[in-house]
């Protein structure tokens, strides 16, 4: 923050032993009555708001949950290890009273394992202080020894519990009683990346809460407001959302919000309308989210294309605040990004060489400032992250920026903390995207890198404006044909039904359809649990042809057999040689390419499309097959083990 010095270091790594963090938290305060108002249920209680909160924001943490309110009586909490509905239960056969201020968590274990004793939220100053926290504190130990020599208890594992004794501490002393006040002096003590929710006896229809590195929104009502790791916590009161600044804390009352930074000084958040309501969170009628997801992605496609070029086709990307001058001015480009989003930018890295004739590189974030890159003023970082919260690729950013390097995000996620800290934006227009693994925001990613190399093109005169246009027109009939795919599934959906018990497939790709292979491969890993892996098809005589082996499953993703630089025959000779070794072929391939037919046993066609476009068609199948290859195996695909939805520390 400008102007103060002593602030804790938060770039170093988490403690060894811990996990990487993501949890759902909501709070809300509001009269009695005024949540009745906006939900068709009629419930007005504060646990009805934060248990439908909490129920939104799973994806975020499934191994445990809890929650507080505030009574006549003080602090009431509950809380259960495993999945919410565990917590459910509790509250069935021991509910909470009635009450209009409380706050909720769902968790994802980091330190301390998935247990009752450390499910959050976490009690101190005798009871009457509940507290409840995303993230990891990095000097949480340094200041337990300083607790426990003044005779402080614990209870649990946890770095959430020695925050929550922390800030009773200071509350009964130096803080004086004033809530609020002892959550600035305890945030200006603890280093790491979190969100910090707290209630108080004393100080009733008061939520107070912090964060740094860590996603929190406030969601604004009549007579009522909210806090929630993001819009989802909300989405069923209100559209109405308030994005925080970094190092931030807000007091919300049911009339009243009120920010400052950790050193009381007044601050101010950004106001912004959700462009999407509750009904898309939902799984409209499917089985699983993902599942829905899977078929929301024409939309996904379409929408990120929405409005994004005038009447003659020259693209109009208003988002941009970067001058166009610095961008003419751009000689290397270098993408970061995990899991799904680095192989979104391996797609754009074809796409925006071939079109602009500027070199990409492709970084995965948490490996890039610890090796020394060269980015300079006239380097552009692509941040890609679906969240806007993933804390590698957001510390890869902020050293970029230190570079002197421009940044544009490309993100889904509204008010999230990459977009708000890097020069220029691209939204996606996905919506939300609850299941873990991610399918539409994938899709949507790719879109969206298409449009930010077009606009480079058309910017810098690489492209005739005709040739911008036609490329535009393409893209706008991806949707449609999309949709051709998802309606033609029911084979690819068999297939997987059959192979359940399959324990390794591959996955071969060239050119744009590489890295489709390794996000095919991801999927199955992250839903199936199985050995997967993709491979670029020219290198399958430079070693992973070793492991084929008879009745070997086989994904193999072909190009398109037009072009005059088309690949197709080399992959059609791949196809025959791992088939010659006993591979069983499953083949990905453009409607109307037979040439394929005699080497595969099973093909799946795909409408027609530019070579460079061909990604946002291929991997469709591939999410198909994933999904219903856990689901026929028994796996929940919305939560697979292990996972969370975003990484939110390093």
């Amino acid at each position: 923050m400008a102007g103060r010095t002593g602030l804790p270091c938060t770039g170093a790594a988490a403690p060894a032993g811990t996990l990487r963090a993501m949890c759902g938290i909501v709070g809300y305060t509001g009269r009695p009555g005024a949540a009745a108002e906006l939900r068709e249920a009629g419930s007005h209680s504060a646990l009805d708001v934060v248990m439908e909160g909490l129920r939104r924001l799973e994806y975020r943490g499934y191994d445990s949950a809890g929650v507080a309110v505030l009574t006549e009586d003080g602090v009431q909490s509950r809380k259960k290890s495993g999945k919410l509905a565990n917590l459910a239960a509790v509250l069935e056969e021991d509910p909470l009273p009635v009450a209009a201020t409380g706050i909720g968590h769902t968790r994802w274990a980091t330190h301390g394992g998935p247990t009752d004793a450390n499910a959050h939220p976490h009690l101190a100053d005798g009871g009457r202080l509940a507290l409840i926290h995303n993230g990891i504190i990095e000097n949480f130990a340094e200041i337990k020894q300083e607790l426990l020599q003044e005779g402080a208890e614990f209870l649990s594992e946890t770095d959430t519990e020695v925050a929550a004794v922390l800030l009773g501490s200071l509350y009964r002393g130096a803080a004086e009683g004033d809530l609020r006040r002892a959550m600035q002096l305890a945030c200006q003590r603890l280093e790491g990346a979190f969100t910090l929710l707290a209630v108080h006896a004393d100080s009733p229809g008061m939520v107070v809460a912090a964060r740094r590195n860590s996603p929190l929104v406030v969601g604004l009502g009549e007579n009522e407001n909210f806090l929630g790791s993001d819009v989802s916590g909300f989405i069923d009161f209100t559209r109405r959302a308030v994005e925080l600044g970094q190092d931030q804390i807000v007091t919300i009352t049911p009339e009243t919000m009120d920010i400052t930074d950790f050193f009381g000084e007044p601050a101010e958040g950004t106001e912004f309308e959700v462009n999407w309501d509750a009904k898309a969170a939902e799984k409209g009628g499917y089985g699983s989210f993902m599942e829905k997801e899977i078929n929301d992605q024409p939309q996904a496609v379409g929408d990120t294309l929405l409005g994004r070029s005038d009447s003659e086709g020259r693209l109009t990307l208003d988002e941009l605040r970067v001058d166009p001058e610095d961008l003419k001015s751009i000689n290397k480009i270098m993408v970061l990004a995990c899991g799904t989003s680095a192989y979104a930018g391996q797609v754009a890295k074809y796409t925006i060489e071939h079109w602009c004739r500027i070199p990409v590189e492709v970084e995965l974030s948490h490996e890039f400032r610890y090796r020394d890159p060269i980015v300079d003023a006239n380097t552009l970082i692509v941040a890609i992250s679906q969240s806007g919260e993933t804390m590698d690729t957001l510390m890869a950013v902020r050293y970029a920026k230190e570079q002197g390097a421009k940044v544009l995000a490309i993100c889904n996620t509204h008010g999230s903390t990459i977009p708000r800290e890097s020069d220029a934006v691209l939204y996606t227009h996905a919506g939300p995207e609850i299941a873990v693994a991610s399918t539409k925001a994938f899709l949507a990613q790719i879109t969206a890198a298409y449009l930010l190399g077009l606009y480079l093109a058309q910017l810098r005169g690489n492209k005739f404006q005709g040739e911008i246009k036609d490329i535009l027109a393409d893209l706008a009939a991806i949707p449609g044909k999309i949709q051709q795919v998802l309606d033609a599934s029911g084979q690819v959906r068999e297939l997987a039904e059959m192979m359940a018990d399959t324990r390794s497939v591959l996955f071969l790709g060239r050119h744009v359809g590489f890295p489709i292979a390794m996000e095919g491969a991801l999927k199955l890993k992250e839903l199936a649990y199985i050995h997967a892996e993709g491979f670029a098809a020219g290198e399958l005589k430079h070693g992973p042809i070793a492991l084929i082996e008879e009745g070997q499953p086989v994904f193999v993703v072909v190009p398109s057999p037009r072009g005059r630089n088309s690949l197709h025959a080399k992959v059609v000779s791949n196809i025959q040689e791992i088939r010659a070794r006993g591979a069983r072929t499953i083949v990905i391939a453009e409607e109307g390419d037979d040439a394929v037919k005699d080497y595969a046993e099973h093909v799946f066609y795909v409408p027609e499309a530019a070579p460079l476009l061909a990604p946002l068609l291929t991997v469709v199948p591939l999410q198909i097959f994933a999904c219903a290859l856990a689901t026929a195996k028994g796996y929940d695909v919305d939560q697979p083990r292990n996972l969370a939805k975003s990484v939110t520390v390093e």
